[in-house]
């Protein structure tokens, strides 16, 4: 199931994306319950985080839409193009970012004239972001006053849908909601700076983390599964030329070491999102600016992962 949010008048309410229409979820079970459907789940809230939250699924709704075609044209069933799409998740409960490709962190501290660390092997390190700055698909993206190197990183979410601890990796799919396109923008002058310290990053991954279009659940990637890794195509463009090309499968640690990693020692709930760090090639800052300058306003940044649709943002 493809599972989003969107702007009803003012409100930010959950949905579904059949063919080319968003179906709100709620609305669109008690149209089924009053065409007589008999469905398991009796009520849907407006908001996906409650959803999650709840361990409430979608699929058995989704199947009878595509089925039943007769609510198409109904008020709760808006076409795609006339829809306005906000992050699936336009505040999860917190934001962890993990670090896991080997190409992006050997040639990024390479381009900083660093060397490998060794303890990057050891297991996967992670940093918490600011879960109150997320930015949906096809929303401007501010440019910061404060950098001159803003930086797009290609990534790929995955949403917690089941509370654990001390989850292995061999049971970690059973926690996973589903996965979404992720880019984390980046001021890489502030950036180079805060790292010196020790801390961070802080204030140069601090103002935006873009997600969506949609969050796909995982039964849609079966086919594309290799145990806790998935053949996925990652694709950044910038003003229409592509950039970089990457595949989920080249992630060093696994999505179920991230997982246990995040959840040793603690528990983590619906809603909560890690990022799998970018993916080689995916950043400005490893193309090297004789590839293609620092962002500015008025760019179109397109991230693409095969099946998980295209998140576009433009610099302003």
């Amino acid at each position: 199931m493809k599972y989003v949010t969107y702007l009803a008048e003012h409100d930010a309410r959950a949905g579904l994306l059949i063919g080319a229409h968003v179906v709100d979820l709620e609305r669109g079970l008690e149209w089924a319950q009053g065409q007589g459907r008999c469905l398991e789940q009796r009520h849907f809230p407006a908001s996906l985080l409650r959803f999650l939250e709840l361990g409430l699924d979608g699929r058995e709704l989704g199947a009878y839409l595509e089925e039943e075609t007769g609510w198409q044209g109904a008020d709760f069933a808006i076409p795609l193009e006339k829809a306005t799409l906000l992050a699936p998740l336009p505040t999860p409960r917190s934001f962890r970012d993990f670090y896991a490709f080997e190409e992006h962190v050997k040639t990024a501290r390479a381009n900083r004239g660093a060397e490998m660390v060794p303890e990057w092997y050891d297991f996967p390190v992670f940093y918490f972001s600011n879960h109150n700055a997320i930015v949906g698909p096809e929303a401007d993206v501010e440019r910061p006053s404060y950098t001159q190197r803003l930086d797009f990183e290609l990534e790929i979410a995955i949403v917690i849908g089941k509370q654990g601890r001390d989850i292995a990796p061999e049971q970690a799919h059973e926690h996973i909601a589903g996965l979404m396109v992720l880019n984390d923008w980046s001021a890489r002058d502030v950036q180079m700076q805060e790292v010196k310290v020790g801390l961070g990053p802080a204030k140069g991954k601090d103002f935006a983390t873009s997600m969506g279009p949609y969050l796909l659940t995982l039964d849609e990637l079966e086919a594309v599964r290799d145990g806790n890794r998935w053949a996925l195509e990652m694709t950044a463009r910038v003003n229409g030329r592509v950039l970089s090309r990457g595949n989920f499968q080249q992630i060093y640690f696994s999505v179920g070491e991230l997982i246990a990693r995040a959840s040793d020692g603690v528990t983590l709930y619906p809603g909560e999102v890690l990022g799998t760090g970018t993916v080689g090639t995916g950043c400005i800052l490893e193309l090297t600016t004789d590839v293609h300058r620092w962002l500015e306003p008025g760019d179109l940044v397109e991230l693409e992962v095969e099946r998980l649709g295209v998140l576009r943002n433009r610099i302003v």
